[in-house]
């Protein structure tokens, strides 16, 4: 368990403007800012709509694999 927090936590911290994530909703988007320490802004396809979301609500990055699919 802590092992995993402990990864969940480097990568939260890790996140850069590009990478591509999936929400803890289940929503795909790649980062396009970051605001402060606790707020993304999300673009979201197919319509590039932006949306805010916090930096815990991150369930985990998309790897290039499955973003070359999409």
């Amino acid at each position: 368990m802590q092992r995993q927090r402990k990864n969940q936590a480097k990568m939260l911290a890790g996140l850069e403007n590009g990478s591509v994530v999936v929400t803890s909703g289940g929503i795909i988007g790649t980062i396009v800012a970051i605001e402060g320490n606790d707020t993304l802004v999300l673009r979201v396809k197919p319509d590039n709509v932006k949306i805010q979301v916090t930096r815990a609500s991150v369930a985990s990055l998309v790897t290039g694999e499955a973003t070359k699919k999409s």
